[in-house]
């Protein structure tokens, strides 16, 4: 380990895993409200960032800050929509039927959405992503001393101002998501619905809208993922992958926690910087692999995740 790097990792993986935790947050959601793992989570939050890089193109008033707010309202739109048609013609007709199949269909979205963006897009990554905070800004809270687009402290120690901005935004939104859930009608709804779906007819909720508006949020959710990596890594096809990763973040905390996936994002944004701290260069370059290993020591003292419900079912 080259402990020199390790407090420069250790803000560098905080800040990733901010992102993650968000992206966790809207595959958490679904499976709350419908029990459905979705796997098309990864693709959705590249085509959120494909669809801002796009309505970039078309405004360009030539203030990178003022297009990505209106790029991103018009994508947050559009991913309103889409989630609802997810739901809507892919999902819904699946009601009643095993949940093996639910999750192919999940799948199969995923490639259709990584297909489609290849056709309209190509498969060269866009690299003109309008900046968030970047050097130029029209608007930047200044903490001196700043070194171009880091803040510098310590003399040794520095945080980019778009992972610092990409980090603070996906908080933001995370805790407005679990208000939304935990302390709204909406909210209300979507528990009452994940706890059983026919009590929750019984009581005059419509599932169907409640599967549909979780859906919807997930599409807003993923977007706002996508645009935040954007800032930082540009748009690419790769983007998709992101949901790899939040993979074991979110079967790390519990599946049915919204605080666990926090945690569990945050925790694998730990680990794969310090993994990228290590000495050896095969170690450094096992980075993707280490939450997985991480994920699998967790899982066999604690099955159902450091957050999740212990469940006992009847043989």
């Amino acid at each position: 380990m080259n402990w020199i790097l390790v407090p420069q990792q250790l803000i560098n993986g905080l800040l990733q895993g901010g992102i993650l935790a968000l992206i966790a947050l809207g595959i958490v959601l679904i499976y709350k409200s419908s029990e459905v793992f979705n796997f098309a989570q990864g693709h959705m939050v590249m085509v959120g960032a494909y669809l801002t890089w796009m309505f970039s193109q078309w405004i360009n008033t030539g203030i990178s800050q003022v297009d990505l707010l209106i790029s991103a309202v018009g994508a947050l739109i559009i991913a309103v929509g889409l989630g609802w048609l997810i739901e809507r013609l892919a999902l819904r007709p699946m009601t009643g039927q095993p949940l093996l199949s639910i999750i192919l269909i999940t799948l199969g979205l995923a490639q259709l959405f990584e297909g489609l963006t290849t056709v309209f897009f190509g498969t060269e990554p866009k690299s003109d992503f309008p900046g968030l905070f970047a050097k130029d800004a029209v608007w930047r809270i200044e903490i001196p001393p700043v070194n171009g687009e880091s803040i510098v402290f310590l003399n040794q120690l520095t945080i980019p101002y778009a992972r610092l901005a990409a980090f603070i935004l996906a908080l933001v939104v995370a805790v407005l998501l679990i208000l939304l859930f935990n302390y709204t009608s909406i909210g209300l709804s979507m528990r009452a619905t994940s706890e059983n779906h026919d009590l929750a007819r019984s009581v005059g909720i419509k599932v169907s809208n409640v599967f549909g508006l979780s859906w919807a949020i997930a599409g807003v959710v993923a977007t706002i993922g996508g645009i935040l990596l954007a800032t930082i890594f540009g748009v690419s096809i790769n983007l998709s992958t992101v949901a790899l990763v939040a993979f074991p973040a979110i079967l790390l905390g519990g599946l049915e926690s919204f605080a666990g996936a926090i945690i569990g994002g945050l925790s694998i944004g730990l680990i794969q910087a310090l993994v990228q701290a290590a000495k050896l260069s095969e170690v450094r370059n096992s980075f993707e692999i280490a939450p997985y290993v991480f994920l699998l020591l967790i899982l066999v003292l604690r099955p159902e995740g450091l957050f999740g419900q212990k469940r006992i079912e009847r043989i």
